[in-house]
């Protein structure tokens, strides 16, 4: 069984700022670092770390050279990265004195794809591989629609939340990972119960996750409805939290753990990964989860 990432590739440039910038506001920043990341480069770090090969697909610049490098060095099977000739996708995040971000993205070659290019990625895969996706690059439509004619099993995290999202073809996404903030976006709900009731309404076949951050998360289908809580720790930056724990998640599934079993070991990823400042640096390794 393979697993592609199809996903977003960033330099991520991060400043430590007492406060979130308010509108019209000039503020210093404290500190700065420079880190690899982009949801899905994130993500594949966190499914390699937790000790699944990933193959992940994608695009850069002509400066996205390092991107290529930090995945590699971290096992992540880089073959289906193409490069363009304009610049990498970056992101500009501001992290606060509570560990709270606030991310301005730049998507450069991210959103440069060619259909070419995408049917390329999916002629690699084979009827039950799984393809996860983000919303960070292009031709989101045509990848679900392609990679579902296929027969792979498909997992879709609708970030960042933008209206396209709600006229994409989501009966034919196998998993659907949700954030609070995207599950009322696409539910027309507030209370995690009616989005979830609202969504598996309208798509029946979903497997859903819906993750509440610090009040822990959610998984859903046709028949069944668990709830796990969120570890208990002092977070200083919650970065790549959503990134980790979707990463873990699908490593667990992909090698038959349990949804429940496969939830508890991804909130003990995210909830050290909080702990640390950074994005694809702050993802843990297996070894050091309890």
């Amino acid at each position: 069984m393979k697993l592609i990432n199809f996903g977003s590739l960033n330099i991520d440039r991060v400043y430590q700022v007492e406060h979130l910038v308010r509108p019209g506001e000039t503020i210093t920043s404290t500190q700065y670092q420079e880190f690899c990341g982009g949801k899905g480069l994130n993500q594949s770090i966190a499914l390699a770390r937790a000790g699944i090969e990933v193959f992940h697909a994608g695009k850069i610049g002509v400066d996205g050279a390092l991107l290529v490098k930090f995945l590699a060095d971290n096992g992540v099977n880089v073959s289906l990265v193409f490069k363009g000739n304009s610049l990498t996708g970056h992101a500009i995040i501001q992290v606060d004195a509570n560990g709270e971000n606030s991310i301005v993205l730049y998507a450069g070659e991210n959103r440069a794809l060619t259909i070419e290019e995408v049917i390329s990625v999916i002629d690699q895969a084979e009827a039950g591989d799984f393809l996860l996706l983000q919303n960070e690059i292009n031709f989101i439509e045509e990848i679900i629609r392609q990679a579902s004619s296929k027969g792979l099993s498909i997992v879709f995290n609708p970030a960042p939340m933008t209206p396209e999202i709600l006229s994409l073809p989501l009966e034919q996404v196998g998993w659907l990972m949700v954030n609070e903030v995207e599950g009322k976006a696409i539910a027309g709900k507030s209370e995690p119960s009616q989005i979830m009731d609202e969504i598996l309404d309208r798509y029946p076949t979903l497997s859903l996750v819906l993750t509440l951050g610090g009040n822990g998360v959610y998984f859903s289908d046709a028949n069944n409805r668990y709830f796990v809580p969120a570890e208990e720790v002092d977070p200083i930056d919650t970065t790549a939290a959503g990134d980790t724990f979707i990463g873990y998640f699908i490593s667990e599934i992909v090698k038959g753990s349990s949804v429940q079993e496969s939830l508890i070991t991804a909130n003990k990823a995210a909830a050290l990964c909080v702990t640390r400042l950074g994005a694809a640096d702050s993802i843990p390794n297996r070894s050091e989860l309890r």
